[in-house]
């Protein structure tokens, strides 16, 4: 049996020390630091004001890692990005200049306001965590995470991210409103100093580093994997659906419920992990059919129909047995 308490303490310190910024939006730090345990990347589909720049930016500061804001805008060039050459003249020779992306959490905001090009320029490095330039690979920093935001309400001036670049993402998620209460909370807290002002670290990215090979040894029952299989295979099937969730969505349940089972103290998954994070990591990998659109059909409607049609196994349910 695996010893996952390094994991769970890491998570639950991160998540405690970020909750004094963001209030009350517990299950979006949650599956932020589950990206973080498994390598993954986000989308903050919100909108404005909601605080998804300051989400990144206290996970960053709890972890003492590098953070860069990217401001994404039409006539940003992927150079911009990932890097440039420039001639270096006492030498004579081209030296590279790192990007933006050279660090290990990337705020990408408003990503879909950038040109395919430039959106293009993120794919190597969220998929291989490298970017070559000049014939030349340079491997990126590690914990490295894109986190990108974009508006879904505003669609003007705005290119929207292609299949390929969706499936990329581990979740897409919001962080919604804030209760009455909530929000004269933040209120009250925001008086003086923000409270990100004095936000300290509480692990750094070396221990966040280490712990993640812990989380590939929670067990995932064959029961769970056939569960997750037969969610994702639902997607592909659907009538309202042209295209379902890649294989890279059943990986993306398969890693994502074993950080999450470590997050709260099991060294096994259950069914009910998986269902809980299929709402995040299979919508934005389905594309509907435009006449579904026309009725109002949305992708987040589907994975909701499928799970409450796909029924649990009892083996799936007694997990934590192994005999």
């Amino acid at each position: 049996m695996p010893d996952l308490s390094a994991v769970q303490t890491l998570a639950q310190a991160i998540i405690h020390n970020v909750e004094r910024v963001i209030v009350g939006k517990r299950e979006p730090i949650e599956l932020l630091v589950v990206a973080l345990l498994v390598e993954g990347h986000v989308l903050l589909e919100d909108v404005p004001g909601v605080g998804k720049t300051m989400l990144a930016r206290a996970v960053a500061q709890s972890l003492g890692v590098d953070f860069k804001r990217l401001q994404c805008t039409p006539d940003l060039l992927p150079n911009d990005v990932t890097g440039v050459s420039v001639f270096h003249q006492p030498t004579g020779t081209f030296e590279f200049r790192p990007g933006p992306v050279f660090t290990n959490i990337l705020l990408a905001d408003e990503i879909n306001r950038a040109t395919p090009r430039t959106q293009a320029a993120l794919l190597e490095a969220m998929q291989e965590r490298t970017v070559s330039a000049d014939g030349v690979t340079h491997h990126l920093p590690r914990p490295f995470l894109v986190l990108a935001t974009q508006n879904p309400i505003e669609y003007e001036g705005t290119f929207p991210l292609p299949e390929a670049q969706l499936d990329r993402f581990l979740f897409r998620f919001t962080v919604g409103y804030p209760t009455q209460a909530e929000e004269g909370q933040i209120l009250r807290a925001l008086q003086r100093v923000h409270p990100i002002e004095s936000l300290r670290s509480v692990a750094s990215g070396a221990d966040l580093v280490a712990v993640q090979p812990q989380v590939w040894e929670v067990h995932v029952d064959d029961s769970v994997v056939d569960y997750i299989t037969t969610l994702v295979r639902a997607t592909r099937e659907h009538r309202d659906v042209a295209l379902g969730a890649s294989p890279r969505g059943s990986l993306a349940l398969f890693k994502a419920g074993q950080a999450w089972a470590a997050l709260h103290g099991r060294d096994y998954v259950i069914p009910d992990d998986v269902k809980r994070l299929a709402r995040a990591a299979l919508p934005h990998r389905l594309l509907m059919k435009p006449e579904s659109g026309l009725r109002g059909r949305t992708a987040v409607n589907i994975v909701e129909e499928i799970l409450d049609a796909t029924p649990v196994t009892l083996e799936a349910g007694r997990v934590g047995a192994r005999g």
